[in-house]
């Protein structure tokens, strides 16, 4: 799987900007055929828009773009990441036929894509690949009140110091749901893979240890209808992050 990012190189994706700023036909098929010369490959298997809005839905040349990649077999499928804490700003483009998954923010605190999103991609047969399933780190139980990191880390404003005040008593409070034998990075992924809408999901991996601990995630051990009901109680419905 590959994403094309938009032209203008901004996120996330405003209404704002003109279709021709962010997906022209040209865009879309340039950076297809430089992803699969830069894979080795004659065909990827999912090709995905790395930000979106349904403002830009009705532009033919997007649709046209999309359904020449896949009648030429240059990609099997078809995805679109959406914008974070906006899981209902995609489902005009869904309506197209066009689109095969949906990536979305979903994870123990951001549950709101349960609303709409999911039940329309069961629905329609839509795949949903669940990102940040860790909140960005905060769900591993490893932030503290003085964590820093390098400069340019994203996570420096995503976690300034008022978000980080309102995450830390966040986490807090789940740690004693975890059950034995479990960690809080464990319960932060079986709680996504209980969900039937989502296909899969992607938390970053540095170390081989945690590609371990994570790929064990999916033996398909369910967490019970007990456990799930007390973590839908931990929903924390955001728009932005605290400036």
């Amino acid at each position: 799987a590959t994403k094309i990012p938009p032209k203008n190189m901004k996120w996330p994706g405003k209404a704002e900007y003109p279709i021709a700023d962010t997906y022209p036909p040209t865009h879309i098929r340039e950076y297809t055929e430089k992803s699969l010369q830069n894979l080795g490959l004659d065909t990827v298997d999912l090709q995905q828009f790395h930000v979106w809005n349904d403002a830009w839905v009705a532009d033919e040349g997007w649709q046209r773009a999309v359904d020449d990649l896949k009648r030429q077999r240059l990609i099997r499928a078809f995805g679109i990441s959406v914008n974070r804490w906006e899981a209902t700003n995609v489902l005009r483009a869904l309506d197209t036929g066009l689109v095969d998954s949906v990536q979305v923010v979903y994870n123990v605190f951001d549950q709101a894509p349960e609303d709409e999103l999911f039940p329309y991609c069961q629905q329609h047969g839509i795949a949903i690949i669940a990102r940040v399933p860790f909140d960005e780190g905060s769900l591993t139980g490893t932030l503290a009140a003085d964590s820093k990191w390098p400069d340019g880390d994203f996570r420096n404003m995503y976690f300034n110091p008022e978000q980080l005040a309102a995450t830390l008593p966040r986490v807090d409070r789940l740690r004693p749901l975890v059950p034995e034998g479990m960690d809080l990075p464990e319960l932060a992924l079986r709680f996504i893979l209980e969900h039937p809408a989502v296909s899969t999901t992607i938390p970053g991996m540095r170390k081989a240890p945690h590609v371990a601990e994570n790929t064990s995630v999916s033996d398909g051990r369910r967490l019970g209808e007990g456990l799930m009901a007390e973590l839908r109680h931990h929903r924390w419905d955001r728009t932005h992050v605290i400036p």
